[in-house]
């Protein structure tokens, strides 16, 4: 396996929020070590993606059947939700070398053209955050994938000449957290596209378990079916708190996790019952009690929270509006009936979502 020298923060800016926050879905270096060592090694060891996995299994198995590389395949979805993983399968079900780098780190076509010049045949590159790459590099990518030979441009100006440089067939696997952003002509060029879903409670218990016997700890069903509630439908998350919940069962109990040993653990670690954390709260406490369930501006959500504008909007408030907590309106940011019935509250007569209000959540 090759990793790109300029590659160890891939993830760096997509997601600032992990640095600091239990329940962020970036990775940190502690958590690329970690997930190293817990990456299951081949697709009948990958838990969940049920669909993503059958129809790359059968992409897999018919390039092997022909002798030839595989098609491209483009992951997309969430951080912590296994593309890194299912790329690195990839590589290992074809029995090919992987080569691994990130768009931010390709910020011109000769960076790129470096990188393709030295694949050997049938290897693995992949891509990470493939969106965030530079447009000459990207329009370059579009010969290398289609018919393995880039154009090396020597020279500037009128005296400029193009040297085709042939390629030995590879296979690329692109991932992004924003497929919207990818455009269409690259998109066009993989075989294969796979959108990755966000787990299912009984998924994530599956994870923890597996998780639990290679970090040799000792955890019941109900202990791991309290963990994942907690774990916004998200692998890395799921691991994450397990190693948390780990330490408190070592320092405070036996080292066996239990229910009661997660939720306690948890509770030290301010991650409530649905995975909320401190900001999540903060925001939903400010928009409450502050605003009355609103509606009211971002900025002045995130003047109240004591948090930058992009922090509220960006690390915040996607889970609170995906678990039906928070809804943005042409009019502001309001809370959902959900949201009071979550911090114990009972929401007046006049806020969002009560009778006659319901308008603010149609646009």
């Amino acid at each position: 396996m090759n990793w790109d020298a300029t590659d160890a923060g891939a993830d760096a800016d997509a997601g600032a929020d992990a640095g600091d926050r239990l329940v962020g879905a970036s990775a940190d270096g502690e958590d690329q070590a970690v997930e190293a060592a817990l990456r299951p090694k081949s697709l009948s060891e990958f838990v969940g993606q049920e669909r993503v996995r059958e129809q790359l299994d059968l992409v897999l198995r018919a390039a092997l059947a022909r002798g030839a590389t595989s098609d491209h395949v483009l992951l997309s979805g969430a951080p912590g939700l296994g593309k890194t993983t299912l790329a690195m399968i990839v590589a290992a079900e074809m029995g090919a070398p992987i080569r691994i780098t990130s768009g931010p780190a390709i910020q011109h076509a000769g960076d790129l053209a470096a990188i393709l010049s030295s694949l050997q045949e049938g290897e693995v590159l992949f891509l990470d955050e493939i969106h965030r790459m530079s447009r000459p590099a990207e329009e370059m990518l579009y010969m290398a994938m289609e018919d393995f030979r880039v154009d090396v441009i020597v020279g500037k100006g009128p005296g400029a000449t193009a040297i085709p440089l042939e390629l030995p067939p590879f296979t690329l696997v692109g991932a992004t957290t924003r497929a919207g952003l990818l455009p269409p002509p690259l998109r066009d060029r993989f075989g294969f596209t796979g959108h990755m879903e966000f787990y299912a409670s009984g998924e994530l218990e599956r994870v923890l378990h597996r998780s639990a016997q290679l970090l040799d700890v000792e955890i019941d069903a109900e202990g791991a079916a309290e963990i994942a509630g907690r774990s916004r439908g998200t692998p890395r998350i799921a691991n994450r708190l397990l190693r948390r919940v780990r330490d408190y069962a070592q320092v405070k109990g036996d080292g066996f996790v239990n229910r009661e040993v997660a939720a306690a653990a948890l509770g030290v670690y301010e991650v409530d019952e649905r995975g909320l954390d401190r900001l999540d709260r903060a925001v939903l406490h400010a928009l409450l009690k502050l605003f009355s369930g609103g509606p009211v501006g971002l900025s002045t959500l995130a003047v109240a929270v004591g948090e930058e504008r992009e922090t509220v909007e960006e690390v915040a408030e996607p889970f609170l509006v995906r678990e039906g907590l928070l809804a943005r309106t042409p009019r502001g940011r309001v809370a959902t009936p959900a949201a009071w019935a979550h911090l114990g509250l009972t929401a007046p007569r006049h806020a969002p979502g009560a009778s006659g209000q319901e308008g603010l959540f149609g646009a």
